[in-house]
């Protein structure tokens, strides 16, 4: 599938490497791809964050994601559906932190030494969006999937990049409509 892909979002996918094997973590997942999309310039999909506003909102965005993480990676829907059945999950998480260290529910392994030096696989979460990104490319009649179409796909699947997304204003429809028209601004 890779040689489908643009130097743009081959360049995604090394980045969100990168940020998983910086972190220590074992996999990629979306939230490392969504990082990496958020470090690059000159690019489609780096054109459309801008055309958003989403350019001076990086540190907030990468907030956000850091916050979800410490929460296990669930979303806030997740979290007021768990609270409509009585579980607290900021109750939880603290809890969990006060036991186990900060970060303990997000699975890092502390100091990184025993994962060092082996290149992450990648998570379900990573996946999803790979594929999707192939079938929106199609879908959009692109030859080549390119980094707009990584970021199309973590608009529409659901968790907490999705929800990052949406919270500042970064929608499949808006992205749509920068990069294909629709009365904005057409990225080329």
């Amino acid at each position: 599938m890779f040689e489908r892909f643009t130097k743009d979002a081959r360049d995604v996918v090394k980045g969100a490497y990168a940020h998983a094997d910086r972190a220590g973590e074992r996999s990629v997942g979306a939230e490392h791809l969504l990082l990496a999309l958020l470090d690059r310039e000159g690019s489609r999909g780096s054109f459309a964050l801008a055309a958003m506003g989403l350019a001076e909102k990086r540190e907030a965005v990468r907030q956000a994601l850091r916050e979800a993480r410490r929460r296990a990676g669930l979303t806030r829907a997740d979290a007021d559906a768990l609270a409509e059945l009585g579980i607290d999950v900021s109750e939880i998480v603290a809890r969990v932190e006060q036991t186990h260290g900060v970060g303990a529910m997000a699975g890092d392994p502390g100091d990184g030494r025993w994962w060092s030096g082996r290149r992450p696989s990648f998570a379900r979460s990573g996946k999803d969006v790979l594929e999707r990104s192939l079938r929106i490319a199609l879908a959009h009649r692109d030859r080549y999937i390119g980094d707009e179409h990584l970021l199309l796909a973590l608009t529409v699947l659901p968790g907490a990049p999705a929800e990052v997304l949406a919270d500042h204003g970064v929608t499949y429809a808006s992205v749509t409509r920068v990069l294909y028209g629709g009365g904005e601004a057409k990225a080329g």
